[in-house]
C-alpha cells in the first residue's frame, strides 16, 4: 500500500467541498492503470484489480488488494467512505 499517494449526483469537487480530508470513495481500478495516478505510486505486475481510496477531490491515498482492505485503511486513518456511483 501506499500513504498519502453520496450521491450518484455528487462530483468529486462537491465531496472535497463537504468532506474535506475526512470523506472519500474506494474506486477498482486495473494494476497496469495504477503508475498513471501518482507519481509515487508502485509499478504492478498487469491483469489484476485492485482498490484506490481517493480523497474527496479525487487525489490517491491508498492502494490495497481488495475492497475489505481498503475499507480498513479508510478507518485506521479515521476517513469515511461514501459510495459513488
Amino acid at each position: 500500500m501506499f500513504d498519502r499517494f453520496a450521491a450518484s449526483a455528487t462530483s468529486p469537487q462537491m465531496l472535497a467541498t463537504l468532506g474535506g480530508e475526512r470523506l472519500a470513495y474506494i474506486k477498482a481500478v486495473r494494476s497496469e492503470d495504477v503508475a498513471f495516478l501518482s507519481a509515487e505510486a508502485p509499478l504492478l505486475a498487469p491483469g489484476h484489480r485492485v482498490y484506490v481510496l481517493h480523497a474527496a477531490d479525487g487525489s490517491p491515498l491508498l492502494l490495497a488488494e481488495s475492497h475489505e482492505s481498503a475499507l480498513a485503511g479508510a478507518a485506521r486513518h479515521q476517513i469515511e467512505t461514501v459510495s459513488v456511483h
